[in-house]
């Protein structure tokens, strides 16, 4: 366990807000913005019902004092791998997302890349070891 810095608790915070406003559009608006992005509605209801799970176990996260500084590496992690893997959907010609689709999918990556830039430093800032 560590004492998390003012810092990281805010980054997973932000991240939660993020994670939690895209979860409930994905999920309940899947087909308004399935016709929007030229993206598969199955895609982007399962991506809003995974971040339901995401947000509430970073929002979680953020309301704690001390963390499991394996638990915060695994989110930054998580968040860096995510960026890679829709980078790598556009890619791969898997969809074909219109221009719309194509920018907010390149959006929503460098978001996810910039929680995960911010959960990194603010476990460096974070203090030291604690008993749990």
């Amino acid at each position: 366990m560590i004492d998390a810095s003012t810092f990281l608790r805010r980054a997973l915070l932000a991240d939660a807000v993020f994670s939690g406003i895209a979860a409930l559009g994905f999920t309940f608006g899947a087909g308004a913005f399935a016709s929007l992005f030229n993206l598969p509605e199955a895609l982007l209801r399962e991506t809003g019902l995974f971040l339901i799970a995401y947000t509430a176990l970073v929002g979680w996260l953020a309301s704690r004092a001390c963390l499991a500084k394996p638990l915060v590496l695994l989110v930054a992690i998580g968040n860096a791998a995510w960026t890679v893997a829709s980078i790598s959907l556009l890619l791969s010609g898997t969809v074909s997302p219109n221009l719309a689709g194509e920018l907010m999918v390149v959006a929503q990556a460098i978001a996810t890349g910039v929680f995960a830039e911010l959960q990194y430093v603010g476990l460096r800032k974070s203090g030291n070891a604690v008993a749990a």
